[in-house]
């Protein structure tokens, strides 16, 4: 494979204080991902009962408040049917990964906001691209409502938040990300290249989405706890195609509600994932890309095999905390390297 020489640096579009700072907050989103993943995990989401979002963001001060947001934890039904009996010690371990959780959100909001009026009054944003920075924006307010649709989900007669809109919930913070990256990747300039042949071009922007589709299908994994069956591979539980898979009527409930359904759905996207990846590598192998994008397929392709092999691992072990974790981290690895590609493709 050939490769012309290609070289990043700050471009003429903005200063480099912006494009730190864009970085910076997809460093932040990436964080919040985490956290939240720990905790979905530990079933923390629904110990924070109110959502106050000025004054939410003092943690309980004194043994009367304590006392107060556990009454209001112990009306849920998931204390009824899961943790009755639970101390105010066991409530306040679970308390605090939910309140650092949406800690972390306000000080994204003011970490992107405030930042963003200094650039935009010393003019070091045009105006021209102010719009696509006040979306942004808006995306991280529409998050944070997001976020106590999801929680509002686990009050009613069940002990967990909706799959569905867990789902919503990570799907956009993969679309925060992605935006804050892609408009990143817009600041920098580059050398003079080769262009990409258009066959790659498109390649990269069908894996994007295929990524992205498969994360979504990770969220229903979550939201259902299906990791915690069927913990063989490649089989389940000795056959490829589970015999419960079309359980629930109507039929089409089943990718969405049906627990062997859902699992399955998501390895075989994990696999269709692996295989487009590794297609779309051979293929940058035979073009004549520029050193950039060549990188970019080189790491994507490396990290979804990592990441299907950790997915394994994690499934096969039924799901301990430290490794779903980590292949949470590894599915927001294996996004940014396929927004990476698909930029430095299209560029």
């Amino acid at each position: 494979m050939h490769s012309a020489t290609e070289s990043p640096h700050t471009g003429a579009h903005g200063s480099r204080a912006v494009t730190v700072w864009l970085f910076l907050c997809a460093a932040m989103v990436v964080a919040m991902m985490l956290i939240g993943a720990i905790t979905r995990l530990t079933e923390s989401g629904l110990s924070m009962v109110e959502w106050r979002p000025l004054i939410g963001a003092l943690p309980p001060f004194g043994e009367a408040e304590w006392r107060r947001v556990f009454d209001l934890y112990r009306q849920t039904s998931e204390y009824r049917l899961e943790n009755a009996g639970m101390t105010l010690s066991g409530f306040k371990n679970i308390f605090w990964w939910e309140y650092i959780h949406r800690l972390w959100g306000r000080l994204i909001g003011a970490v992107y906001g405030l930042p963003f009026l200094w650039f935009v009054w010393r003019r070091q944003i045009a105006g021209r691209e102010a719009p696509r920075f006040i979306a942004l924006f808006a995306l991280g307010g529409l998050q944070g409502v997001i976020g106590w649709w999801m929680v509002k989900s686990g009050f009613v007669a069940r002990t967990d938040v909706s799959q569905y809109r867990l789902a919503v919930h990570l799907g956009l913070a993969f679309v925060i990300l992605g935006a804050l990256l892609w408009v990143g990747f817009g600041r920098l300039r580059f050398a003079a290249a080769a262009p990409c042949p258009t066959g790659i071009r498109r390649g990269t922007l069908a894996l994007l989405a295929l990524v992205f589709a498969t994360a979504l299908s990770g969220a229903l994994v979550a939201g259902l706890e299906a990791g915690r069956i069927y913990n063989d591979w490649p089989m389940m539980q000795g056959r490829f195609f589970p015999e419960e898979y079309g359980q629930l009527t109507p039929f089409w409930l089943n990718p969405f509600e049906n627990v062997a359904a859902v699992q399955f759905n998501h390895r075989i996207m994990a696999y269709l994932t692996l295989a487009g990846t590794a297609a779309l590598w051979v293929a940058g192998r035979g073009a004549w890309l520029p050193a950039g994008p060549a990188r970019a397929l080189n790491y994507l392709f490396a990290a979804t095999l990592l990441q299907l092999g950790l997915g394994i691992v994690t499934l096969m072990l039924v799901v301990p905390l430290p490794l779903a974790v980590l292949h949470q981290a590894g599915a927001i690895t294996v996004f940014c390297l396929a927004v990476w590609s698909a930029h430095a493709v299209c560029r």
